[in-house]
């Protein structure tokens, strides 16, 4: 098995195709996932939460199509990186709630803020928490090694490049949180709703655009979001807290017609 791996190797450095070694997948201790407070704030408890680790495909290999899409979206999120959607990514390295806050408000179609809407801000800030340790929980199984080590190449972002090297690549975090937003206010604001799905969309591609994950990472945190809003939807806390965030939607609606 080991002489196959090698040959593949070699062929693959003259093919113009990076090789990814057998040291890219390994334990992971989960550290840098950890948020104090997220336990308290969450609408599940860790049990209750799905477990990505379980039912998420391994990452692509080296040999596999899926592997040769990887390193060519990497590619190609490089030569993005001058242009303004590249711009618009590097900022996208930010996953506060107000950073969100601020990039759906227009295509949600509200101004969204702690002041402006108070039950949908809560409602955003809890979910935030629930899909940070659906992270925690999802990246638990290996550590996959990120693009920008694997290449020892820089990012747009090189304040998070240190701090995200021990951390797993493998499902991207960033995806999970702006792809679960955009599903809960598209569901609040359904006719906006292609509008605030492509920002979700381009919010997790700019992940592979700044180097800090591949395609199959986002595609998965997209798999494991999914998975984790359908469990919320059976979470009665969940369901008062969408509730009162729809009521104030139609009441704000109401109010600027």
């Amino acid at each position: 098995m080991k002489k196959i791996f090698a040959v593949l190797c070699f062929l693959l450095m003259f093919s113009g195709v990076p090789c990814q070694a057998e040291e890219d997948v390994a334990a992971l201790t989960g550290e840098n996932n950890v948020f104090a407070g997220d336990d308290e704030m969450s609408f599940l408890t860790i049990d209750e939460i799905p477990t990505g680790a379980k039912f998420l495909p391994m990452p692509p290999k080296p040999g596999e199509n899926a592997f040769y899409n990887d390193w060519s979206r990497y590619e190609w999120g490089k030569t993005i990186r001058d242009t303004e959607r590249g711009k618009q990514a590097a900022k996208d390295a930010v996953h506060t709630l107000e950073y969100f806050s601020e990039i759906f408000s227009e295509p949600f179609g509200l101004a969204i803020s702690k002041e402006n809407t108070p039950e949908l801000y809560t409602l955003l800030d809890r979910l935030l928490a629930t899909t940070r340790m659906c992270n925690q929980k999802s990246k638990a199984r290996l550590m996959r090694i990120r693009p920008f080590v694997k290449f020892h190449e820089p990012t747009p972002v090189p304040e998070d490049e240190e701090r995200l090297s021990t951390n797993s690549s493998y499902p991207s975090g960033h995806t999970t949180m702006g792809w679960a937003i955009a599903l809960v206010l598209s569901e609040i604001n359904p006719a906006k709703q292609d509008e605030i799905i492509t920002r979700g969309f381009e919010y997790g591609e700019s992940r592979v655009i700044v180097g800090f994950h591949y395609q199959s990472d986002v595609d998965a945190a997209r798999i494991i979001t999914s998975t984790l809003l359908n469990r919320l939807h059976a979470s009665k806390d969940f369901m008062m807290q969408l509730q009162k965030a729809k009521e104030e939607f139609l009441f704000k609606k109401a109010q600027a017609s």
